[in-house]
């Protein structure tokens, strides 16, 4: 599913690889994050990190009338402060899908799939 935004102009119909790319690289942006993981981590593989061309994988997005939910799929490091690194994704999300796509998400919720040891 796509998310249309009206404008005076017309519509704008955003494809959900679109949205997942410029979400996918607003949250492995962040310190502590590791990579994006897939929802379906089972099927998928367990210990797979998602490559750019695949974050749509990692990110569900859902749209109810003007209300966006963005969900997050992520593997963070090891002796990083979760939470923290939790809130600064979400932000970071916000930011970059207010800035660059327009779109005012009214959620963005973290799933942490993983944690893994940062490689020396």
């Amino acid at each position: 599913m796509a998310v249309k935004i009206e404008t005076n102009n017309g519509i704008i119909d955003l494809d959900n690889d679109v949205i997942a790319t410029v979400v996918g690289v607003a949250a492995t942006d962040n310190y502590g994050v590791i990579g994006m993981a897939s929802k379906k981590q089972i099927r998928d593989n367990l210990i797979e990190i998602l490559k750019k061309e695949n974050y749509s994988r990692g990110v569900v997005i859902s749209q109810d009338g003007d209300n966006v939910v963005v969900d997050v799929y992520i593997i963070v490091a090891y002796g990083t402060k979760i939470s923290e690194i939790c809130r600064n994704v979400q932000q970071q999300v916000k930011y970059n899908l207010e800035t660059l796509l327009g779109i005012a998400a009214e959620q963005v919720n973290i799933h942490v799939q993983g944690v893994r040891l940062l490689e020396q």
